[in-house]
């Protein structure tokens, strides 16, 4: 595991660091530009994608005139003769005269030749069992196309699936909708002096990244297994190169932990040489996490697959995962380019210089406002635990109590909204 510092003659050799925003934008360019291919998944299996083509109505919807409550279609003047019963799921003759009128329940096709309906606790029955009773004034039907017409868009692609927009495609007629596949993630630990079980010791620490990043990667849509998760890998190049080989053959994204610098232990950068992976971004200027990375490999199929390096101490990792790992994977699934919602900073928030800073904060959604919270060392994870996302101070700027800042989310499920 390399720590965020190195000697001099070893950061000579480190190229400058990216900035944050042009980091972001770049991975998102290559994402998209390696986009995985789109499959059919019936709706139940659907949560969780993104639509790899526009949602398009088969139908109007409504399909028919609707009734939108439980009454009496009328014609003509009443009180009025009942005829009938329309109940939802038929499809009822015209009603021809008037003076009549047939009980309907809601959802239930309007006959044609109904001029008003009734509602059922607006209505009463006559001694000689007429219905009688006023309609009011806007009709109490679903016109066809109201909501919206046959081959209209709803959802441009790229949109990602949840419960909501699982529901709008059954009810305008798809059984099965065009989704990108998931990403299919692994995570490499490197680090021999970490512990995978029980407390730290003896100059060992606990693994804290091989557990959480899995998490974190699911929730931006990932498939990540049990044996995707590999570590602690031995302090090796040609470990490194074998273990970065073996996970690359069936993950579309490799993640690392640790060996992000040029320190006697750090491997990575020479195994991705002998891999013949191309740096997208080596480093980028914000605190905490700045020697994060994102390696691209091709091969000669056209089948693309990355790399992203992150720093061993844990929350500079996850600042790497929002960083990079974000955008990337916005850009792999055919989404839209993640933005920043901003909230108002409630406390002041120190600058880094020429780093952009990413401050954990904790959000209070109701006044719209961000609040820094403790322990928030690049080592530490109790202030993560309690933050909802980081606010970003720019290069150059401090953050003042009352200023507008933008704010990275920490992600959410999938079908989960963000504030």
């Amino acid at each position: 595991m390399s720590t965020e510092t190195a000697p001099a003659a070893e950061q000579a050799a480190v190229p400058p660091p990216a900035g944050w925003e042009e980091a972001r934008s770049r991975v998102y360019a290559v994402g998209l530009a390696a986009a995985l291919p789109a499959v059919a998944r019936p709706l139940a299996e659907a949560d969780g994608h993104s639509l790899a083509e526009p949602l398009v109505t088969r139908t109007d919807l409504p399909a028919f005139p609707t009734s939108s409550v439980d009454g009496w279609a009328v014609r003509g003047d009443g009180p009025w003769r009942v005829v009938g019963r329309v109940l939802a799921g038929g499809s009822p003759p015209p009603l021809a005269e008037d003076g009549t009128t047939v009980e309907i329940a809601t959802g239930a096709m309007v006959p044609e030749g109904v001029t008003a309906i009734v509602r059922v606790e607006e209505s009463t029955r006559t001694a000689d069992g007429r219905v009688a009773g006023t309609p009011r004034a806007k009709p109490e039907w679903r016109e066809p196309g109201e909501e919206a017409y046959a081959g209209e868009e709803l959802l441009p692609a790229g949109t990602p699936v949840d419960p909501a927009v699982i529901g709008l495609a059954a009810s305008c007629g798809h059984d099965t909708l065009r989704v990108r596949r998931a990403p299919r993630a692994a995570l490499l630990v490197f680090g021999d002096e970490l512990l995978t079980s029980g407390p730290p010791a003896a100059g060992r620490v606990r693994d804290a990244l091989g557990p959480a990043v899995p998490a974190w990667l699911r929730r931006y849509g990932c498939q990540v297994r049990p044996a995707d998760v590999v570590g602690p890998v031995a302090d090796t190049l040609p470990a490194h190169v074998a273990a970065l080989r073996q996970a690359l053959s069936t993950a579309d994204l490799v993640c690392t932990t640790g060996g992000t610098m040029h320190g006697p232990v750090d491997h990575l950068h020479p195994a991705l040489e002998a891999l013949g992976a191309d740096y997208v971004v080596n480093t980028v200027a914000v605190r905490p996490g700045f020697p994060m990375l994102l390696a691209r490999l091709a091969d000669p199929d056209g089948r693309v697959r990355f790399v992203a390096g992150l720093p061993g101490n844990p929350q500079s990792a996850i600042v790497a995962l929002v960083s990079l790992v974000a955008p990337l994977l916005a850009g792999v699934q055919g989404r839209p380019m993640p933005v920043l919602p901003h909230a108002t900073l409630a406390e002041p928030v120190p600058g880094r210089g020429d780093y952009t800073h990413l401050a954990l904060v904790r959000l209070d959604r109701a006044a719209g406002t961000a609040h820094p919270v403790r322990h928030v060392g690049s080592a530490m994870l109790r202030g993560l635990a309690g933050a909802d996302g980081f606010a970003v101070i720019r290069p150059g700027a401090t953050g003042e109590p009352g200023a507008r800042v933008p704010v990275v989310p920490l992600p959410l499920l999938p079908g989960e909204r963000s504030w």
